[in-house]
């Protein structure tokens, strides 16, 4: 694999002090809440100010409520995301902003659906990673993700999780990779949305195992999978984790980010573990399709960076281990385009195909 992973996300061109960008490029979390609250509210005053036009309401527009396309099922992180960010937005904007869930296909069919609306500023998609690897995994796509959305605002991100049911007798990264060469085919693995299942996809890759890997609608169902032992492991992220972890109903075996999570700070990170090639981490940003006027896209940044600094939403950030990142269209534009690339290069490496 390339010494700069495939797994890693693009850092966009704004480092906060003291949250610069590795050598590798990933975006780093910092190791508390605090600390993490710290850097954010310098990334995003700097960012801010890079987005600083008028905040007129552009004319005609909204004409009514706003939907807002969530690919994924209802209570994942995209949604809680997406209704946190429409519940900000409504106030600003003076109509409704109705998320509206449409899981499937790996969060292709909500995001085709947002394709083909109306460019008129009344339907959005709140994306994740899994829209970048999609035009990749996918031989056949009803959407090109470049070319027919206009990228808004890179909202934030957050690292994967891989836990176990307590059954299964590993405690660690290394013990769960034994087992599945002990047990070829034997195991079973749960992922949803592209994202996860490429993170599967490679592990195994990189790991030379071989699991069975179930694909679900939504991380929800994943979680629900792994608790009820459906499955013997599953990726979800981390605010899954957290209540079942600490109860003892399920086993966290490793973070997929740079640092512990001060959420779950007993469990290891994939580089502890010794597998850096396996650092990853997810985005949540707002796109809106290609043609919408750029005034509009203008109005929505502004009004979504100021949403990113109010305290309650990033405290419920903060407890999801979501890092709240901000940009301006063109910075999220450029960071969509070196994620697609990268995301590609894992496609090729790991010889994923959908399911």
């Amino acid at each position: 694999m390339p010494k700069t992973s495939s797994l890693e996300t693009q850092p966009l061109p704004l480092p906060a002090p003291g949250h610069a960008a590795s050598d590798s490029g990933a975006l780093r979390p910092r190791g508390t809440p605090a600390g993490r609250r710290a850097a954010r509210g310098a990334h995003l005053l700097l960012a801010l100010v890079a987005a600083a036009p008028a905040l007129a309401q552009p004319q005609g527009w909204p004409a009514g409520p706003i939907r807002m396309m969530v690919p994924f099922a209802p209570g994942s992180n995209n949604d809680t995301v997406g209704r946190l960010l429409a519940n900000a937005l409504q106030p600003a904007l003076g109509v409704p902003v109705v998320v509206e869930n449409r899981p499937g296909a790996g969060g292709n069919l909500g995001a085709e659906i947002a394709a083909r609306a109306t460019p008129d500023g009344q339907m959005l998609l709140l994306g994740n990673s899994s829209h970048a690897i999609s035009g990749t995994l996918y031989d056949k796509l009803g959407y090109d993700l470049m070319r027919d959305f206009a990228p808004v605002i890179l909202l934030g991100s957050a690292p994967y999780f891989l836990t176990v049911h307590p059954s299964l007798p590993a405690r660690t990264l290394k013990e769960v990779i034994a087992l599945a060469r002990a047990r070829p085919e034997q195991l079973t693995i749960g992922s949803a949305g592209a994202g996860t299942y490429l993170w599967v996809e490679l592990f195994q890759s990189a790991a030379k195992i071989k699991a069975t890997h179930v694909v679900y609608k939504g991380t929800p169902q994943v979680a629900a999978a792994v608790l009820s032992g459906e499955v013997s492991m599953g990726v979800v992220t981390t605010r899954y984790a957290i209540a079942q972890g600490k109860s003892g109903k399920l086993r966290g075996i490793a973070m997929t980010s740079e640092r512990r999570s001060p959420l779950l700070a007993e469990v290891p990170t994939v580089i502890e573990s010794g597998w850096p090639v396996l650092e990853a981490s997810t985005w949540y940003g707002l796109l809106a399709p290609s043609a919408v006027p750029r005034e509009v896209i203008t109005r929505l940044n502004a009004e979504s960076m100021r949403a990113l600094r109010l305290p309650e939403l990033r405290d419920r950030l903060d407890n999801m281990d979501i890092r709240a990142v901000g940009s301006t269209p063109e910075q999220f534009a450029s960071f969509l385009r070196a994620d697609i690339q990268r995301w590609g290069r894992g496609v090729k490496e790991s010889g994923a195909r959908p399911q």
